[in-house]
Parts: structure tokens; sequence; C-alpha cells
């Protein structure tokens, strides 16, 4: 299975709102992004503004819908009325649902989902009913999972915050891939796929999709930025590519 590449542009949006200025321009660098061979665009629209503003929501779905249909727009936030009301605007091809906190610096942990369980479950069924795919934000545990399952979701998103953390530690890391395995098989054994996103880099994709060769998509804005003030978005879609599909260790 091929892990797809989602290029969230929340982090790009972000360099551009610290001028009152149009550039960079988040249209552009996600037509760069698809160009280069990523698979959709991820953006997440916080109530502030202060990444992705609701005005590029529309231009950046014309981008997909006009020049590259094969492309997927994935939409992901808490999901507040207004939220809601975007997404239903925009029918992306994919909306994930987060529990952030409006004053949250960004996603920092998945869903409660037996305690959410009676909030998700009526949100998921309208978004696809209106023939979206939807995924939830989880933490890296199997127990949950059940829960997860019965608001008819399509997918799970695994949050890799805490793997992206152990950069500097190796032995963290290998128990940090070892939950987040455990719990994708045990999804994948309750018929749901898995996504998986947050603090992602070209050094440490190859290693999560060895021990996830199933992983369907991951998501990737401030990793893949970072590598693109070095080496331009072309090149870092590309590098991160490559990492999506690495070979066996020797």
């Amino acid at each position: 299975m091929t892990t797809v590449l989602s290029v969230n542009l929340n982090a790009v949006a972000q360099l551009r709102n610290r001028r009152n200025l149009p550039w960079p321009n988040v249209v552009e660098m996600g037509r760069t992004a698809l160009q280069a061979g990523a698979y959709g665009l991820t953006i997440h629209p916080r109530p502030d503004q202060r990444h992705i503003r609701f005005s590029d929501i529309e231009p950046l779905h014309a981008l997909i819908e006009n020049e590259f249909p094969a492309a997927e727009f994935n939409i992901e936030g808490y999901p507040t009325e207004h939220f809601m009301e975007l997404v239903f605007q925009t029918r992306p091809a994919q909306v994930t649902l987060v529990p952030d906190d409006p004053a949250q610096a960004t996603s920092d942990h998945g869903w409660d989902f037996q305690s959410s369980h009676n909030f998700l479950a009526p949100l998921v069924a309208q978004l696809k009913a209106d023939k979206m795919r939807v995924a939830l934000f989880a933490d890296p545990d199997p127990q949950q999972l059940k829960w997860a399952v019965d608001t008819g979701c399509d997918r799970v998103e695994l949050y890799t915050g805490p793997y992206g953390a152990t950069y500097a530690d190796p032995v963290a890391a290998q128990r940090e891939l070892d939950r987040l395995a455990e719990t994708a098989n045990a999804a994948r054994e309750l018929g749901l796929e898995v996504n998986a996103g947050h603090d992602l880099t070209v050094q440490n994709l190859p290693p999560l999709v060895r021990h996830i060769p199933h992983l369907a998509e991951v998501s990737i804005g401030h990793g893949l930025t970072a590598e693109a003030l070095q080496c331009g978005m072309e090149q870092a879609v590309k590098r991160f590519l490559t990492a999506c599909t690495p070979p066996d260790p020797e």
C-alpha cells in the first residue's frame, strides 16, 4: 500500500499573516505542492484565522477542482457550527475532526471517543450523508477505538506529536512507534483506515511507514514547510514523497 501525502498549508499561511501582504501566496504554494506530486492539500481554519483565513478556502478548493481534479482537499478543525457550515459549503473529499480548544497553538491530543461519542456520531453521519469521508483525530490508544468505530467514522488520524518529540532519543522513538503501530493494527482490525499527522519529518517518516505498512495518508505542514525553507516547496514535497515509500532497512 502506498502512503499518500497531503500538504498542510497552515504554516505557509501563518508566515503570510505576519504582514498585511499577499505573500507567500497560499494558492501558489498549494499549486507547487500538487505539481510536485502531493496527493492533496490540508487546511485547518481556526476561529481566529491566525493561520488559514476563511477567504483562503474557496480559492484553494477551486485550485483542486479546476487544475488538479484527482487531488483531494482535506479540511480539519473542531466542529463548531461555523466550521460545519464551511465544510458543507465546500464539500471537501475529507473532513478531519479534531478536539481543539480555540486557544490552543496547535492540535496536541486526540478525542476521548468514549465521552465524545454522542457528540461526534451525529456530526459524522451528517458529513457522510453529504459524501465526505470523515477522519477523527486519535491518540495512540487501542482501547479508545471501539468507541471511534461506533461514531461511524471512516478513518482515524493518529496524533504523532509525541513521536515527533523523540527526535533526539532513539529509545523513546521506538516506544512511540510501537504504540502507534499497535493502535493502527487495532484500527485496521476494526475496519478503520489510518491516517497520521503532526511533527513528521523526512527523517522520522520512513520508520513510521515501515511500522504501519497500511498507513493511508500523512498530513504534514510544519516539517514540510521547514524543509521548503531550505530547498523550496517542490523539492520538499519530493523528499517527503520519497520518505513515504522507504526501502526496507538492510
